[in-house]
């Protein structure tokens, strides 16, 4: 199992998944929107349907399941997962032995793919205004 939010979906997330799918199966345990808004403080970029589909056609996933936030031992339980594959920055409150933590791909993230857009649209503004 991987779990992710998924609100903007870039390479560091391919590659976690193609990781996990060398490994077996693919599950991915995608954070529901209200999750998102509760834990976050914002709306996601795209609804959960919108997410799940995206991931749904990727080639390393088999199945999307929606989740809470933190993943514990009793709902990989509950999907009959061996194992949780993460990012460095795993919170859940997963065995040691049902948990691998990969390193973070450098220089991506979805929050900061964010602030490149707010970045060039506030650029755009500006050179708008200036022409007015």
């Amino acid at each position: 199992m991987v779990d992710m939010s998924a609100t903007l979906i870039h390479h560091g997330h391919i590659r976690i998944l193609k990781a996990a799918k060398e490994l077996g199966t693919v599950v991915v345990a995608l954070t529901t929107d209200e999750e998102i808004i509760a834990k976050k403080g914002y709306e996601p970029e795209l609804n959960f349907e919108q997410r799940r589909e995206i991931l749904e056609a990727i080639k390393y996933v088999d199945e999307v399941v929606p989740s809470p936030w933190l993943i514990d031992e009793n709902f990989l339980d509950l999907h009959k997962i061996d194992l949780m594959v993460h990012g460095h920055d795993n919170t859940n409150p997963i065995s040691p032995a049902r948990l691998l933590v990969l390193p973070r791909t450098k220089g991506v993230s979805s929050n900061l793919m964010r602030s490149r857009v707010l970045k060039s649209v506030a650029a755009m503004l500006a050179e708008r205004e200036e022409k007015i």
